[in-house]
């Protein structure tokens, strides 16, 4: 893809607010789209007929899917293969096993270590796309090129993309939203386009705000996506739908800890009484077998969004999640490995199909995981919003509010399509929230779901903390993977008062904006 931005000068002194937006990129192939890709569209042509929205909006969703490392070819920044294994890589159940992220696994990131500093600017290079997209839908709309009901629909994607992105900026640059009750200060909230010169610096004059002030807007953007966008969409659940935008705000509610709010969306999407649970939005249901929704990856009715590849656009072996996730037995490179203390968990029962069928075994007798296996073509979709998180979700909630009826067949619905008979929970077991809490560890293993868990129970005096203890790489052999061994972690636990529990702000960031250089994250 060609980059046609003419005023470089800018970008330069300014790419962490995500400038790419001044000229959006499509789909480097059919992944997106049938329509035939162009190759580089700018800002006035993409909305002057129907077809250049079409293969503009791709290019928000190229952006989403693959983003850039360093400025060159991107490895899965925003939302692929590199987000998945940062919040990974940031908790305790999967173990680094070389140097590619020790940085994150130890958390001796800086204000320039380049897995923190993507994330941030891809992430803001994603929103800005999708302002820019919006101002031309809506402009696009007034001069009738496209009808109402279609700009706002291509809006509903974009405000469903942006509030996604603006809920990883949040959970990973501030405080949760229990610390304060969302008084922290939060992430800049960016809905309106940087594409001049002037618009740069309106953009240099807004501050942090306040983390409540953040889940307001991520909520808002989330209504209207939910009000305008269709049950599904032509390219299946790698564009956003409305039940996207409610299973997304059961996760940002859950956070909010507002347990009534998590309920009330389940409900739309069927996570309500006894089961079997089936969505009335797309027919979501849980798949027969848990390794469904990987096998399966394109076509299943139990994902509700995800990022797609293909064989011909990817984020190549540096980035693609098989490269990392898988061991090289099966021709990826093993760089990332279960941890032991997972594995051998007392909670995670010997004959659990997930063991069987999404954990494989290396050469060296070390156990991966197995969700991601197209070694030969990086082309796995990266998961990230599936129907048993929504359950699960609201199984949480329902607990905490006091319908422990409800959040028990809400867990076993999951829970019981994996484990032997012998050991599904009948009645609820003595700590039924503890229950909850470890089969999302198990369910969601590789999915990049730990550290948004660790986040968000950090203040939680029963089941939070800061950041934890982590079992190093040398202690990991294939003696561990026993059924009963539980290592002592050598990496220590980090407190939630240390101020390495949160990302720093990039430098670049701080360099170039007089606003949030005084509003950085201390400790950096």
């Amino acid at each position: 893809m060609k980059n046609n931005i003419k005023n470089k000068s800018i970008l330069n002194k300014i790419s962490f607010f995500g400038l790419l937006g001044l000229i959006l990129f499509t789909a480097s192939c059919k992944k997106f789209t049938e329509l035939e890709p162009l190759d580089a569209i700018s800002e006035n042509v993409g909305f002057e007929n129907a077809a250049n929205v079409e293969l503009v909006m791709n290019g928000v969703y190229q952006q989403a899917a693959i983003g850039t490392y360093n400025g060159g070819g991107g490895r899965g920044y925003p939302f692929g293969s590199a987000a998945i294994q940062q919040s990974e890589m940031r908790g305790q159940d999967m173990v680094n096993m070389a140097t590619f992220y020790a940085f994150t696994y130890e958390a001796t990131y800086s204000s320039s270590s380049a897995n923190n500093v993507n994330h941030w600017e891809n992430l803001y290079n994603l929103i800005n796309q999708a302002n820019v997209f919006i101002a031309g839908v809506q402009k696009a709309a007034a001069g009738g090129v496209l009808t109402a009901d279609q700009a706002k629909s291509y809006e509903g994607e974009a405000r469903f993309l942006r509030a996604l992105a603006h809920h990883e900026l949040v959970i990973n640059f501030s405080k949760p939203y229990a610390d304060g009750n969302g008084s922290q200060p939060g992430i800049p909230y960016r809905d309106t386009p940087i594409n001049s010169p002037a618009s740069v610096q309106a953009a240099l004059l807004v501050k942090r705000g306040t983390v409540a002030e953040d889940y307001t807007k991520i909520l808002a953007d989330l209504d209207f996506a939910e009000a305008n966008l269709a049950p599904t969409q032509p390219n299946g659940y790698q564009r956003a739908t409305k039940g996207a935008a409610i299973a997304l705000k059961t996760r940002v509610k859950l956070h909010k800890a507002d347990w009534p709010g998590v309920i009330a969306e389940g409900v739309k999407l069927g996570a309500t009484g006894n089961g079997p649970y089936t969505s009335p939005i797309a027919a979501y249901v849980l798949t027969a077998s848990p390794d469904e929704p990987f096998t399966s990856f394109d076509n299943n009715k139990e994902s509700i969004f995800s990022i797609g590849n293909s064989t011909t656009s990817n984020p190549d072996v540096n980035g693609s999640l098989v490269s990392m996730f898988a061991p090289t037995s099966v021709g990826a490179r093993g760089l990332v490995a279960t941890s032991p203390n997972l594995y051998n968990a007392s909670y995670w029962v010997a004959g659990d199909k997930r063991k069987a069928l999404l954990q494989v075994k290396g050469s060296n007798g070390i156990y991966y995981n197995y969700k991601y296996r197209l070694a030969s073509t990086n082309a796995d979709w990266a998961p990230i919003l599936r129907y048993a998180e929504v359950l699960l979700n609201v199984s949480e909630a329902a607990q905490r509010s006091g319908n422990t009826s409800l959040s028990l067949n809400l867990l076993n619905a999951v829970r019981n399509r994996s484990v032997p008979v012998a050991d599904q929970f009948v009645t609820a077991p003595g700590d039924l929230l503890r229950a909850i809490l470890n089969e999302r560890r198990i369910e969601f293993a590789g999915e990049g779901r730990r550290w948004a868990d660790i986040t968000r129970l950090a203040l939680d005096p029963t089941y939070g903390g800061g950041i934890p203890a982590k079992v190093r790489n040398t202690q990991v052999v294939a003696a561990a993977f026993d059924g009963s061994t539980i290592l002592t972690p050598s990496i220590a636990a980090i407190p939630y008062s240390d101020f390495r529990f949160l990302w720093p702000f990039p430098l670049s960031e701080v360099n170039s904006n007089p606003t949030l250089a005084l509003e950085k994250n201390p400790g950096y």
